[in-house]
């Protein structure tokens, strides 16, 4: 992953480097916690740049190493396309995507992003105990239907709308068991499919909410820009074009849905038609096209995609 971007840009390979230094000087600069496990190998140091290049997988899906690695592939491809002249009028991110926005809009320093996503993904992972919370896709339900079936499921647990993807796809969230009866309610409310996810924590759901709570402080103590350009927020699908209101966004996006469809529908709402998803993976690629018929979408994570991008852009 990112790899290639890497050996056929300089901009791209500067991009990991930076990760990395920004790492280093966190764990150097910083007393670990009781929590904080750099990666090492052999007992020797792995830096993320080894880490996402080589693996081993086992120790890249884990969140607070795959939510940086992701970030940074992310980054990279946009300053290729930057370093081009291809610069956005919006962006917008999904959950951790939102944070690549932020920095593409000038927000957040590249170093500060990478190193609060590391310690997201940490208070992700701790705030719920492995096996407490899950996830699962319903398919097929709107979202205010998937909602009575959380409700309706609850029993007193946590269960909720974690993810609103557009196209008839809801991801929930929220407790082992009330996850399990809300897709059982969900099928018996017309749902086509449910699908259990292979997650690390049950993510936006108010299961969430100390951790939260732990990256609050962090967030708002970093320094930041209003953004160059505005960053369609996960929380409220809101164009946010002030530093603190991006904060903002940021922090309530922990333990709040993902409301993907209307981001895509206030981007299309301000004029967007074109739409370039940058770093791994097309997902957001294929929920823009279902949610926006008329737009034009392409991705680049990948030398061999710049022709691509360059060429349906111009036309």
């Amino acid at each position: 992953m990112g790899r290639a971007l890497a050996d056929a840009f300089p901009e791209a390979h500067a991009t990991f480097d930076e990760a990395d230094a920004a790492l280093a000087e966190s764990e150097s600069g910083d007393a670990p916690t009781h929590n904080e496990t750099p990666v090492r190998e052999s007992g020797q140091h792995l830096t993320l740049t080894r880490l996402i290049f080589e693996g081993p997988e086992d120790q890249l899906v884990l969140t607070q190493n795959a939510q940086p690695a992701i970030l940074t592939v992310s980054i990279a491809a946009y300053r290729v396309l930057a370093s081009r002249g291809i610069e956005p009028a919006f962006v917008a991110g999904h959950s951790l995507g939102e944070y690549s926005a932020n920095v593409a809009a000038e927000t957040l320093e590249f170093a500060d992003a990478v190193r609060i996503v590391r310690r997201r993904g940490q208070y992700m992972q701790e705030a719920v105990p492995v096996g407490a919370g899950s996830m699962a896709a319903i398919l097929g339900l709107d979202a205010d239907t998937v909602t009575r079936a959380c409700e309706e499921a609850a029993d007193g647990e946590v269960v909720s709308p974690a993810n609103i993807n557009g196209a008839g796809q809801v991801v929930i969230a929220g407790t082992t068991a009330a996850v399990q009866r809300a897709g059982e309610r969900a099928k018996a409310l017309g749902a086509r499919r449910v699908i259990p996810l292979a997650v690390s924590a049950p993510f936006h759901c108010a299961l969430l909410k100390p951790a939260e709570q732990r990256l609050e402080p962090e967030l708002r103590a970093l320094r930041v820009r209003d953004p160059r350009v505005p960053v369609v927020a996960n929380v409220d699908a809101e164009p946010k074009r002030d530093a603190a209101s991006a904060i903002d966004a940021l922090v309530k996006q922990v333990s709040a849905p993902v409301r993907w469809e209307q981001v895509v529908r206030r981007l299309a709402s301000e004029g967007v038609t074109n739409y370039v998803e940058v770093g791994p993976g097309t997902v957001l690629s294929g929920l823009v096209k279902k949610i926006h018929k008329d737009a034009r979408v392409f991705n680049f994570a990948a030398p061999d995609d710049l022709a691509a991008v360059e060429e349906g852009l111009r036309a």
